[in-house]
């Protein structure tokens, strides 16, 4: 069976690729490295990847344990093939650009249903937990970069660069909202689109018509 990998799948087979862990202790992994809150850490999403793993046999089981009164957990061990496949896996990821979905970029497209004061307002108000955001995560990482090499930092880089890319746009955008070089009128297109609406309905109907007369 051959999947495409998603990144849930490679990080279980990158922790794999350092040594037999069972789920809890890759969640703990996960946590003490500050990738939970880039892969949104949920446990569901672990085990779905590791199952899928399974399945493609990238991954088997290495064996079942016990430590104390704790519950009986499986350990797994990254195969030849799922080693292949982690490297396969990260060239296609980092060379090849994807779209990813966004809830902003979205909403963007439905601003016009904003007045444009509003939608200024809204938008220094994402400009300014922005920057709080990308001041707290510079702080962590300059305090991380005390005691990890930078490759181990990179992704919290990338974000940083993405933060800040995206709050000049926004600022942008607001101001030119503030300054009037952007204005709508919602009011003014509504009555527009209706009106293109009603043009077609009457062509789609003239030319019905015209079929019925030739027939």
């Amino acid at each position: 069976m051959t999947i495409e990998l998603g990144i849930w799948e490679i990080a279980v087979l990158a922790l794999l690729r350092e040594a037999p862990l069972h789920p809890y202790q890759m969640q703990r992994l996960l946590q003490i490295r500050h990738k939970a809150e880039l892969l949104a850490l949920k446990r569901g999403s672990l085990y779905h990847a590791i199952a899928r793993l399974v399945k493609a046999e990238l991954i088997a089981v290495e064996g079942t344990g016990r430590e104390g009164r704790r519950p009986e957990r499986t350990t797994y061990r990254v195969t030849e093939k799922g080693v292949e496949a982690l490297g396969e896996g990260l060239r296609r990821m980092v060379a090849e650009p994807r779209r990813e979905s966004s809830e902003f970029m979205a909403s963007m497209s439905f601003l016009v249903y904003l007045p444009p004061a509003e939608a200024a307002e809204r938008l220094e108000e994402r400009a300014q937990r922005l920057e709080a955001e990308i001041a707290a995560r510079k702080a962590g990482l300059v305090g991380a970069s005390a005691f990890l090499p930078r490759i181990h930092l990179v992704e919290s880089e990338y974000l940083i660069a993405m933060l800040t890319a995206e709050l000049g746009w926004v600022r942008g955008l607001a101001d030119d909202l503030w300054s009037g070089d952007l204005d709508w009128n919602l009011d003014q297109i509504l009555a527009h689109t209706q009106a293109e609406r009603a043009q077609a309905a009457e062509q789609a109907a003239a030319k019905s018509n015209a079929g019925r007369k030739k027939s």
